[in-house]
């Protein structure tokens, strides 16, 4: 097996990290800050933004999967010259790069997203997870690097915590039989990437070369409300149900004024405030890839969070 790097530890990069060591590979992680020792992980204490140091530790891998993003606030300040020092480690290394990215550079549409819609975001998120998208793919087309996009939606499941729609402002609740209070419109059709999907994709999409060269999207079940996801949790968990309620829009924007986590995600309300349904056949179709089963999403997010902290219920 090969030398495979990740860049990042999030929920999604360990995910990434763990299914690589799960099937025989070295695997190197990189993250800015040390972390404590895991099986079949080598970890690597390195700012990526620095291409020829990340450069040096990708040397003789075969893929370089990037997942890693500053904090939500700081992506317009710091996310350009962290893709920009993995693609230079892409392009001295050799190794094909695998691109994570988000939805946000569509912006607003009507019906479903699709891969082949403009990237017409204007938000200052939008924009920059547009053009990092831009980028990387306008490198490939030049013939400096082999390199490919996932692009996945807001992601739940073992090991999403903070930050996730579906994480820590929801699951403890329904273990705890709590009241959900969200953000948005509860009745409105959201699609819900599940993380180790996101895995999966990333590691046949570093090795099937007809992908590479565009984006696509992680397979995604169908599109399900707040309401509907927590009722399927509350399911998973054997729970009464509970109630969901949305957060006042007028409470948002006082929360907003000493939160720049809540005042950031203004620019995408939309996206929960109307149907945000992601089309992820073509994943499907080219590279036989399906999303788990959505009662073992739930059954598999129910047992982490249980094991994650015991006293959620």
């Amino acid at each position: 097996m090969s030398l495979q790097v990740v860049v990042g530890f999030g929920p999604a990069g360990a995910a990434t990290a763990r299914t690589l060591v799960g099937q025989g590979h070295e695997v190197r992680v990189v993250t800015r800050s040390t972390h404590p020792a895991e099986d079949g992980i080598e970890f690597v204490a390195v700012d990526a933004a620095a291409g020829d140091r990340l450069a040096e530790v990708a040397a003789g891998a075969s893929v370089i999967y990037h997942c890693a993003a500053p904090p939500y606030t700081r992506w317009p300040q710091e996310l350009p010259a962290l893709t920009a020092g993995v693609t230079a480690a892409a392009e001295a290394s050799g190794a094909v790069l695998v691109l994570l990215n988000n939805l946000y550079g569509y912006g607003p549409v009507d019906g479903p997203l699709t891969e082949d819609l403009p990237l017409a975001a204007t938000g200052r998120k939008g924009r920059v997870r547009a053009q990092i998208s831009q980028d990387v793919l306008a490198l490939h087309r030049q013939g400096r690097i082999r390199a490919v996009e996932a692009r996945a939606s807001d992601y739940f499941g073992p090991g999403v915590t903070a930050g996730g729609h579906l994480a820590d402002r929801v699951v403890p609740a329904v273990l705890r039989g709590r009241t959900v209070r969200v953000l948005g419109d509860p009745a409105m059709p959201h699609s819900w990437t599940y993380v180790p999907d996101v895995a999966s994709a990333l590691i046949r999409l570093g090795t099937t070369e007809s992908a590479w060269g565009r984006p696509w999207h992680v397979p995604t079940v169908p599109p399900e409300t707040i309401q509907a996801m927590v009722t399927k949790l509350c399911e998973a968990a054997g729970t009464a149900p509970v109630g969901v309620r949305r957060v006042p829009p007028a409470l948002v924007r006082v929360l907003g004024v000493v939160s720049p986590f809540i005042r950031e995600l203004d620019e995408v309300r939309y996206q929960f405030d109307r149907p945000f349904v992601v089309d992820s056949t073509a994943c499907a179709e080219h590279l036989g890839l399906a999303p788990t089963p959505l009662s073992e999403q739930m059954r598999s997010t129910v047992q982490w969070w249980r094991g994650a902290s015991p006293q959620a219920g």
